[in-house]
């Protein structure tokens, strides 16, 4: 085949978008659907940012086509100078096309590219718009990013807004149906982040609703993620304009050992952070420390930033006209003037708020000072674990059984419960590649301990050796891991799935970026054998044990084997069923809502009782495999 000119292709517009829809939307999964509604609501939360929306709601329609309606003053429907075309279709058919280049319509905007809706009609079946303005209505309808219809009046309206409704396309996404919650999650975000503004969600489907307002703003939001918690003090608020540059945060202490520090810019969740995290971090750590040393409550070991942010909830939204975002996924802000202005702000703003409420400064201060402490003993406790060569990678824990390859790209290790699984999981794994730790007694619940006493863990100690990564702030590194697929591979009973939620809890809180690089999995071993003569056949659940049963034809012949545990099954069982890429299912562990997950851990780790006995009678529905 000659590669010459004629092998070069162009592709423009829509096209462009509907053969690489990944480069747009992420990916066309889950994660990519749900993002195909979220840049819809943005150009109605754009509308809310200069005032001219208050409602916007959301329907998931029982054929799974979604409706976006706002109060905002409608798409312009005029004739664009340039394109000599409807100023909606323009917006809808062409890309990088919209108002928010300029500055003059939104001083303030999250979808800067201009490639939102434009991405959506291309990826979706049909669409079709409704704008009220002038006091009309005007329609039109696009196919797969193709106009359908000329736009046209459809009727008289005493109100502005704009409603667009999209059919995802099946050519596009296999998976087609909208989670509740996953939407809930976001709009219920976007409320909090701007106050006042009514959300609502409702789902046709499963009759499902909820609405989203709230006049408190992110002050509500650190109060919702502190739910569980034991705050110390009312959260601390304020607000203000630098630069030209809007600037909101809202700070609460509680008796938790972890941060929470959630950052936005423009509405969009900058979940690497960027330069307004740099700037809040610095302010933070100096603010505090100079009111510790002025009021002589700090004295000799000075709290680093680490110290200062533990058991902090903090949300920091900033707002400004030219945001430099990484990439259209936008999940970190680079504007370099933007850390200056902010460390500034928030140090002059939390400086004067601690002097003039000495009382929640000191209890700020005092919290910190154990933590302090704390970190203190537990670098004597790895420097001690180190001499002892418990925490070493060349050092590795007498129960792991390496594997012979080196290289961290090709290899994987089974973090197996108890001794008699392990035992089985070692004969049959393929010793080349995979490594097997077996884990015995009980693990140390990470979310009710300091970095100290974790460290005291024998069992910790020996997941974070066979890992190589170290622990702790000054000391993890995922680059040093000697694994790119920890796999966790427990019982399928209660006291496999507490292991393996410890084991979770570990892994978020103190090996995130192992789950964020896609490191982490959960095993799926059989819940059932079936064997009809020589005929064998594994079932993961009663669902597919059912099926199982129908394609073999009940008989008296069958016999049926329920495993209870990891270790009654051989090592050839294991190694066909859970442990052989060819044939096993691996689940990878996923932050897709870092909001969501934190509740939860807290929920279900945490000291208060109450939420985690609320938490099981709401979703003891949902629960498989639930050995009792």
């Amino acid at each position: 085949m000659v590669y010459d000119a004629k092998s070069i292709q162009v592709l423009k517009g829509i096209e462009a978008v509907r053969r690489r829809p990944s480069m747009y939307i992420g990916d066309t999964s889950t994660r990519g659907l749900h993002h195909l509604v979220f840049e819809v609501v943005d150009n109605s939360i754009d509308e809310a940012m200069v005032g001219r929306c208050s409602k916007i709601k959301v329907i998931v329609h029982k054929d799974c086509s979604v409706s976006v309606i706002d109060n905002g003053s409608g798409i312009p429907v005029d004739i664009h100078p340039q394109q000599k075309k409807p100023a909606v279709e323009v917006v809808l058919t062409m890309l990088h096309a919209g108002g928010k280049f300029d500055r003059k319509s939104y001083q303030i905007s999250g979808g800067l590219h201009g490639v939102g809706v434009s991405v959506v009609n291309a990826l979706s079946e049909w669409l079709e718009v409704e704008v009220r303005r002038d006091g009309n209505i005007y329609g039109q309808r696009f196919e797969r990013g193709e106009v359908k219809s000329e736009l046209k009046k459809i009727g008289t309206a005493k109100k502005t807004g704009t409603k667009i409704q999209f059919s995802p396309d099946g050519e596009i996404f296999k998976e087609r149906t909208f989670s509740f919650d996953i939407l809930a999650n976001r709009l219920r975000e976007l409320a909090f982040l701007n106050k006042g503004l009514l959300i609502s969600l409702s789902d046709e489907g499963t009759g499902k609703s909820s609405d989203f307002q709230y006049k408190g703003g992110i002050v509500e939001f650190v109060k919702y993620l502190d739910t569980n918690k034991s705050p110390l003090h009312r959260p601390i608020y304020f607000s203000g304009k630098s630069n030209g540059i809007e600037i909101e945060v809202a700070i609460q202490y509680t008796d938790s050992y972890t941060e929470n520090i959630f950052t936005f810019a423009n509405n969009i969740d900058t979940k690497e952070g960027g330069t307004h995290l740099i700037g809040f971090k610095s302010a933070l750590t100096r603010s505090i420390n100079d009111y510790g040393k002025k009021n002589n409550l700090i004295k000799n070991e000075v709290p680093t930033g680490d110290d200062v942010r533990e058991g902090i909830t903090s949300v920091l939204s900033v707002n400004l006209p030219n945001p430099q975002f990484e990439g259209q996924t936008k999940t970190k802000l680079g504007n370099s003037e933007v850390k200056g202005i902010v460390e500034s702000f928030v140090g002059e703003k939390l400086s004067s708020y601690l002097e003039e409420n000495p009382t929640v400064g000191n209890k700020i201060v005092a919290k910190i000072l154990i933590a302090t402490r704390s970190r203190v003993a537990a670098k004597k406790a790895r420097e001690l674990t180190r001499r002892k060569g418990l925490l070493e990678s060349d050092s590795l824990p007498g129960k792991l059984a390496d594997c012979s390859i080196s290289n961290p790209e090709m290899t994987e290790i089974f973090i197996v419960e108890g001794d008699s699984a392990g035992g089985s999981a070692k004969q049959g794994r393929d010793r080349s590649f995979q490594a097997i730790l077996p884990l015995r007694g009980k693990l140390l619940n990470v979310e009710k301990a300091r970095l100290d006493k974790i460290l005291s863990n024998q069992g910790i100690r020996t997941i974070v050796s066979a890992l190589g990564t170290g622990i702790g702030s000054d000391d993890f590194d995922a680059d040093r891991a000697r694994y790119h697929r920890i796999i966790i591979m427990t019982d399928a009973d209660v006291d496999g799935s507490h292991i393996r939620t410890l084991l979770l809890t570990f892994f978020y809180r103190y090996a995130k970026e192992l789950i964020e690089r896609g490191y982490v999995y959960i095993a799926q071993p059989p819940l059932y054998r079936v064997k009809k003569a020589k005929e064998v056949k594994y079932a993961f659940d009663d669902d597919e044990l059912k099926r199982t049963l129908e394609s073999m034809g009940e008989s008296e012949n069958i016999h049926i084997q329920r495993y209870k545990g990891l270790g009654e099954m051989n090592p050839d069982q294991l190694w066909e069923t859970t442990m052989d890429p060819e044939t096993r299912t691996l689940k990878r562990v996923t932050l897709e809502d870092v909001v969501i997950a934190e509740k939860t851990f807290t929920i279900l780790m945490g000291n208060a009782v109450e939420p985690r006995r609320k938490f099981i009678e709401e979703n003891a529905q949902t629960v498989q495999n639930l050995d009792v």
